[in-house]
């Protein structure tokens, strides 16, 4: 039976729905065919409120953007220095324990030139611009800031990844390590600041 009231958000929904359900490869995994089944509807049906999968994966990325924005932002308010970050760090690896799916979403780098990515340049530009206001409190030298967000980025992401996927099977105290990890980018923040 047809789920009645289908609209795009309604559609862009229940793929966030299934995203979430779907663990670190909801994101991936989606499917207008799976879309279409949760709803209730034909396929072809969900053509009138998406006009592709890159359409509605795009709508996904959107979404969860702003919502992982909206989490480092609460996370690290009223923060700085190593404070902030750290917040970040541990907000960012709740995220993606919570809802694997869409944070694997957040990944996907929008392209410049398409203006179908717009929405989602907007989106991605607002995160950016938390991690900046974070990495402020080091000082660093401004031709670096980039540097900072990706290397930040990039650690963050390798730790929970790894987390996700299963990667880490020692018995030893994961938590203990994340904490010892975020200490390494701070050191690694730190001597970014020094002048070299």
């Amino acid at each position: 039976m047809a789920r009645a009231g289908l609209s795009r958000a309604a559609v862009v929904a229940i793929a966030l729905e299934l995203v979430d359900a779907g663990g670190p490869t909801g994101f991936a995994d989606l499917s207008l065919a799976k879309v279409a089944a949760q709803a209730g509807v034909a396929t072809p049906s969900l053509y009138k409120h998406v006009g592709s999968l890159a359409a509605l994966r795009r709508e996904v990325s959107v979404v969860s953007v702003e919502d992982f924005t909206r989490v480092l932002t609460d996370a690290t308010v009223g923060l700085a220095g190593p404070d902030a970050v750290a917040a970040l760090a541990h907000a960012t690896r709740r995220y993606a324990r919570a809802h694997p799916g869409r944070y694997a979403a957040v990944q996907v780098a929008p392209d410049p030139d398409d203006p179908a990515d717009a929405a989602l340049s907007v989106a991605a530009g607002r995160s950016v611009q938390v991690v900046a206001a974070v990495l402020r409190g080091f000082d660093l030298p401004e031709d670096r800031t980039i540097d900072a967000i990706r290397s930040v980025r990039a650690s963050l992401h390798g730790f929970v990844a790894l987390e996700l996927g299963g990667g880490y099977r020692l018995p030893d105290d994961l938590d203990r390590s994340f904490d010892v990890h975020v200490h390494q980018v701070l050191a690694g923040l730190a001597s970014l600041s020094r002048p070299s």
